[in-house]
Formats: C-alpha cells, sequence, structure tokens
C-alpha cells in the first residue's frame, strides 16, 4: 500500500469554483478508483484559492490479476464446415486469443465461443499517469479561461503540479501551446508569509509541510478557525458578529491562512439603513458586521490572508474603503429621499421588463389590476383593498433610487424605508418588502395580507406575461425564474390559508392581458399555465410535504382533468385531502376501504353515471331490486350523502372516510355474500341499477382522491 499526492497549483481561483472542484473530484475519483480495482483506505480533499489537491491513503501499488471472460459469436457464425469464419478470426484479435483458446458453452440461444483470459494488474502508477490529467482537465465550470499560446482552459493559469507516491514524483505534463507544466515535488507557499517554494519530500507529510509554510490546505479546518476567530473577535468589543453562511462559504475559499481583525468606521453612518451598512460589507467587502443585541456596531470583522503582524495596518485600510462605500451610501439615502416613492413611478417608463412586455411601469399596472382580482375573491373591505391597490401601485418605485441602483439587492428594503418616510401606511410600506419573499426555497414568506396579494399579484402577472411570449421552462432553462415563481404563489397561498380559486383567477388575468394584445390565445394560455401549476402542486407535495407519490397522483389528477380543476379551484383543500391521504395510509385505515372502493370504480366504468352525483334519489330504483344486498348498499349510500357534504363543507374527511368504511362490508356482501348479485345482469334496466350504485360508492370516493392512481399496498 502507497500513499499518493496531487497537488495543482494555480494562480487564485475564485472561490466558488475551489468548493465546486472539490465537490467534483469527490463524485468522480473514488468511482473511477474502484472501476480500476484501485480504491484506496481513504481520500482526503483539500483545496485553498491557490491550489487543489488530493491524499490517497493505502492505495494498492498495482492492480490485482484477474480472470476475464468474453462471450463471442455463435458457433453456427464461427464455424463453417469445421473452419473457422471471419467472424471467429475478428473475435480471437479482438480478445489478443487464438482459436484454440476457444471454449464452446451451451446457452438458451445455443452454442456460443467463449474465451477465458488472465489479465495481469497494472501499475497503479501507470492507471493514475492516465488519469491525472483527466480529473484535472476534466472539471467543469464557470467563466474558463485560456492562457498563453494554448487551448487548455482552466478558471485560471495551472502553474504547478506536484505527483508523489510515496517519496516518488509521478511524471505528468500538461501542454498549452508552447508552455508546459511538468510535475516534480515542488509547492509554493504563503505568498506574503512564505513566498519561497518548499520541496516536498513524502506525501505522507504533505498537510504538516503545509502548514510550516503557512498554508492551510483543509477548508474545513479554516472553516473552524475563522468561525473561532470571529467569535473571539467579537466579544473582545463586546459584540456579537452577525456570520451570513453563504458569507461564510466564500471567506473560507479566499484565504490560506486566515486572521480576523477588528476594524471600525464613523458612528454617523449608523444613520443609515442597517441593511444597508451590512450589504456593503457583506456583499462588496465580505466583512462581518457586529451587533449588540438588535443595534449595529461602527465595526467589523475582515478575515486577512496576510501578515497578522501588520493586523493593525491591514484594519485601517479596510477600513478607509468602508467608510468610502458607506459615504455614498448615505448621499444616495439622502438624495432619494428629496422626493416621496411615488414621485419615481414616471421613472419605471424607462426601465424595460421585457421588450415585448413594455416597461416595468406597465407591469406595475397589470400588477394593480390583478392585485383587484385576488382581492375581490378574497371579499377585502374597501379598506384592504385600497392598501393593495396601492402597494402594487408602488412595488416597483424604488427601482430607480439611486440606492437601488448601486445595490440591487436591497430592492423592496429600500422600498419599505422611502414609503414610510413618504408616510405611506404601515400596511403599504411593509408589503413593498414582503412582496419579493420568499426568495428561494427555505426563505419566509409573506406575512401581512397585503404583502401576501401583491406578492401573488406580481408572480402571476409574470407567468401569464411571459408564458403568452412562449418563454416557457426547458429541462434547466428558467431565465425568468417562473418555476421559483409558481412555486411562491402555492406556498404564499398555503401560508396564507387564503380562499384562491386560481384557476379563475388565470383566467381573469388572461382576459384582461389578452384584451390589449393581439395573437394571444386565451384557452391555450390558460391549459399551459394551469399544467404548469399542477406540476408544481405536484412537486411540492412530494418534496416539501414528504407525501407519497401515489397519494399525491390521486389528489392532483393523474391525467383526470376533474381533478386538476379542483385541486386547482382550491390549493388549500388540495393539500389537506394528500395529508389526509398520507395520514390513514400510515394508520392503516385506508387499506380498509381500498379493495372496496377500487372495485366498485372499475365497475363502474362500464356505466354512464357523471362522476359529480352522490344521492341515489334520481339514478337508482330500488323497485328494480332483486336482493336484500342491493336494499343495503342504497340504504348505506343514502346514509353517505350527509358525510360526504359535511366533509366537502369543513374539509373534514374523516367523516367521509368513516362512511366508506361504515358501507365496506355492505358492499362486500353485495360483491360476495350469500345475497351477492350479478352486477353486469342480462336485463339492462337491472345491471344499469346496480352499476348506479357503484358509481355513487365511486364518486362518494372521488370527493377525496381518485383511489384508481394509488398503488395498493
Amino acid at each position: 500500500m502507497a500513499t499518493f499526492l496531487l497537488e495543482v497549483g494555480t494562480e487564485d481561483l475564485p472561490a466558488s469554483f475551489v468548493s465546486d472542484a472539490l465537490e467534483q473530484w469527490k463524485a468522480k475519483i473514488p468511482a473511477e478508483l474502484e472501476e480500476q480495482l484501485l480504491s484506496p483506505k481513504s481520500i482526503e480533499f483539500y483545496g485553498t484559492p491557490r491550489r487543489l489537491a488530493l491524499v490517497l491513503n493505502g492505495i494498492p501499488e498495482r492492480q490485482p490479476d484477474r480472470e476475464e471472460e468474453a462471450k463471442g459469436p455463435s458457433v453456427k457464425a464461427a464455424f463453417k464446415d469445421g473452419k473457422p469464419t471471419k467472424a471467429a478470426e475478428g473475435f480471437a484479435r479482438s480478445r489478443g486469443v487464438s482459436i484454440d483458446d476457444f471454449e464452446i458453452r451451451k446457452t438458451k440461444k445455443g452454442e456460443f465461443i467463449f474465451v477465458t483470459q488472465k489479465i495481469a494488474g497494472r501499475a497503479a502508477t501507470e492507471i493514475l499517469t492516465e488519469l491525472i490529467p483527466q480529473w484535472i482537465l476534466g472539471l467543469e465550470g464557470k467563466r474558463f479561461m485560456r492562457w498563453g499560446d494554448g487551448d487548455l482552459k482552466f478558471p485560471r493559469p495551472v502553474r504547478w503540479l506536484v505527483t508523489l507516491m510515496d517519496d516518488q514524483v509521478l511524471p505528468i505534463t500538461l501542454t498549452n501551446g508552447s508552455e508546459t507544466c511538468n510535475s516534480d515535488r515542488t509547492s509554493q507557499g504563503h505568498r506574503v508569509l512564505h513566498p519561497e517554494p518548499i520541496t516536498l519530500q513524502s506525501a505522507s507529510g504533505y498537510i504538516d509541510a503545509m502548514k510550516s509554510i503557512y498554508v492551510d490546505v483543509d477548508p474545513e479546518e479554516r472553516r473552524q478557525k475563522i468561525v473561532e476567530q470571529v467569535g473571539k473577535a467579537a466579544k473582545s468589543i463586546k459584540g456579537e458578529a452577525i456570520v451570513n453562511p453563504e458569507l461564510l462559504n466564500e471567506v473560507i475559499n479566499l484565504v490560506e491562512w486566515p486572521t480576523a481583525i477588528v476594524g471600525t468606521y464613523d458612528d454617523e453612518f449608523l444613520e443609515l439603513p442597517s441593511e444597508v451598512a451590512i450589504t456593503e460589507m457583506e456583499s462588496h467587502q465580505r466583512y462581518f458586521p457586529l451587533k449588540s443585541g438588535a443595534r449595529l456596531l461602527p465595526n467589523f470583522i475582515t478575515i486577512s490572508n496576510g501578515d497578522p503582524e501588520k493586523s493593525a495596518i491591514i484594519a485601517e485600510g479596510n477600513a478607509r474603503v468602508i467608510r468610502a462605500r458607506l459615504s455614498d451610501g448615505m448621499f444616495f439615502f439622502n438624495a432619494d429621499r428629496t422626493q416621496t416613492l411615488a414621485d419615481y413611478l414616471p421613472k419605471l417608463e424607462m426601465v424595460t421588463f421585457e421588450e415585448r412586455l413594455g416597461s416595468v411601469r406597465q407591469k406595475v399596472d397589470r400588477i394593480v389590476g390583478v392585485a383587484g382580482a385576488i382581492a375581490t375573491q378574497l371579499n377585502l373591505d374597501a379598506t384592504q383593498t385600497e392598501l393593495a391597490n396601492r402597494a402594487a401601485l408602488l412595488c416597483k418605485a424604488d427601482l430607480v433610487t439611486q440606492m437601488v441602483g448601486e445595490f440591487p439587492e436591497l430592492q423592496g428594503i429600500m422600498g419599505e424605508k422611502y414609503a414610510r418616510h413618504s408616510q405611506e401606511p404601515d400596511a403599504v410600506a411593509t408589503a413593498i418588502s414582503e412582496h419579493y419573499l420568499p426568495k428561494g426555497a427555505g426563505d419566509s414568506l409573506p406575512q401581512t395580507l397585503t404583502g401576501q396579494v401583491v406578492g401573488l399579484a406580481d408572480r402571476i402577472d409574470t407567468l401569464v406575461s411571459i408564458f403568452s411570449l412562449g418563454m416557457k421552462p426547458t429541462g434547466s432553462s428558467d431565465p425568468f425564474a417562473l418555476r421559483r415563481a409558481a412555486n411562491a404563489v402555492v406556498h404564499i397561498i398555503w401560508a396564507g390559508e387564503l380562499s384562491l380559486n386560481l384557476s379563475t383567477l388565470l383566467t381573469d388575468v388572461i382576459a384582461s392581458f389578452a384584451a390589449d394584445r393581439d395573437g394571444v390565445n386565451a384557452d391555450e394560455l390558460q391549459h399551459e399555465l394551469e399544467d404548469f401549476f399542477a406540476q408544481r402542486v405536484q412537486t411540492l407535495l412530494q418534496d416539501d410535504e414528504a407525501i407519497d407519490y401515489d397519494l399525491v397522483n390521486a389528489v392532483v389528477g393523474d391525467g383526470d382533468l376533474d381533478y386538476r380543476q379542483r385541486m386547482l379551484s382550491s390549493l388549500l383543500d388540495a393539500r389537506a385531502r394528500a395529508r389526509f391521504l398520507e395520514e390513514i395510509r400510515t394508520n392503516s385505515t385506508l387499506a380498509s376501504v381500498y379493495e372496496t372502493v377500487n372495485r366498485a370504480s372499475k365497475l363502474a366504468t362500464k356505466g354512464d353515471l357523471d362522476t359529480a352525483t352522490l344521492d341515489p334519489a334520481g339514478v337508482v330504483d330500488a323497485s328494480l331490486f332483486q336482493s336484500p344486498s342491493e336494499t343495503a348498499f342504497h340504504e348505506s349510500l343514502q346514509q353517505l350523502v350527509p358525510q360526504t357534504q359535511a366533509a366537502q363543507a369543513e374539509r373534514d374527511y374523516q367523516k367521509l372516510i368513516d362512511g366508506l368504511k361504515k358501507a365496506a362490508p355492505v358492499v362486500a356482501e353485495f360483491f360476495d355474500g350469500p345475497n351477492s348479485v350479478l352486477v353486469m345482469d342480462d336485463d339492462a334496466a337491472i345491471r344499469q341499477n346496480r352499476l348506479n350504485l357503484l358509481s355513487l360508492l365511486r364518486n362518494h370516493a372521488r370527493v377525496l382522491a381518485d383511489f384508481g392512481a394509488i398503488v395498493k399496498g
């Protein structure tokens, strides 16, 4: 067994690429080594801004010898008149054997030629020499570059390679035009703390050797150091660091030898909204802000990759930068507030939403219209409706302010600040900020009714307008984030317990949108959007609610348009039914009615009763009964009607299941008891009467779900 080290040295890599590259290696390299019968005891992956590395601990020095069996052509194809054919000769040649090495074996398809070969294991060094260039150049990512006069691509130029099998260099060459990079045992230290190269003697001493030149190659170790140092630095000034996980992940791969340094800026900048200062520190400077309770402190923590002894100088340099940036922010903030938020509306005419859909100002007008339609459906009173309309009108106004122009990530947040400064109602100001929520999976949702209405209106307008252009998401391409928009619509309705009929809302919005445009096929657009929402609901119920796929299909409709329509008419009801199905599957209640309902439903397809009728009155003729089991079935259906109606009205489907459980033995008697009947009687009237009984039972069950879509078990 041996230890192997690969280090790929580069100019400073983008932080995101370091983590992405290591994840790709983790997914690829162990599988390839296993395929080559060279699985090591363990693999360690390392990365810094200037290097990607791996250590294979306990890798076999060579593959084991093995036998390999190959099946060739049939005997009939391999020999003719006792002589080998071209097929036999070609097979022998491809396997590197002679005709005498052939074995003839009987198979289910006749006699075939087989050969068994002994394959000598290859040296690990030979195989690694072939694999390593693929491991390096096979990495994928954004913004790869060429350098020199060659065609080799990588995020940054490759400057050195270390390839050690124990203490021996494994010769590898990367050629890039006239340049070559030959592997050896020389690595580079920290650019400031140890600018001289280091000669590595052995693969097994890699970690300690790199630490001796101020390079901590383990990202997780750097993470731990940064978290500890940030906590200690914050405590030193009696503050608490605001540690954004995304920023932490980035900073880890910006440094090789981290040092936390506390910096200071002027108290006057605390007059800025804290969101502005935090955004500036995090997004632009990669600093960790500091707070005391809810109050922001005029301090920050930067993670230096420089000389710790120069920390005071580094702190002052960073402070000068953040002061300049915050001064700009203060200027923008004061300048923006010389006007009311409503004064910015005309400028939205100059901002294009989408070339064929006009300006953002036109989009705002559409959002106001959609918000009005939602308010009508929700039966909002005049005050609530007025607040929703006002928030919809102002929801994008901050896009043309100087602050949001400089810091786009503050859209909505600044809109709320400026709305309050303009003395807009609190509900309007809050809704302007909330309507952007959720910004991604797992993000918080709008908490106010006004924010929910405007958030829904904005996204529904986007979906309708973009779909009208035929720009539906395809595969991984979704430039307008339409899937995220539809997911947000569903989540907002669920979280807000909003009794919206999404199908009707889409109809109204599409009609209004199409009235101002030629060439919009309203029916086709409605169908596409309903399909799209059905897919999103299906995915969210399975992924977020952890409901079995077949139960979701039974609620959303596995090709059943009636179910899809019902789902879109009440997303709250669809979620309630899906959750209930999962619950009764878990407690085995579902199994107690499944067979009865499914058997009835399958036979009901031979009849012609619609799927909506529940009351046997008018569709079942008791005078045609020939058995007590029919009478009992009829009576159980009569008793079931009020239970099903109550279940629908109260969204309490336990009442329906209780009724179905009570009816189950009666239906079993109808099918198989001593008083059972033949459903498909020769008499057409009797046959139809019995099919109607079964159809009614099916219809009651359909109030909960399509039992035909549920998988038994």
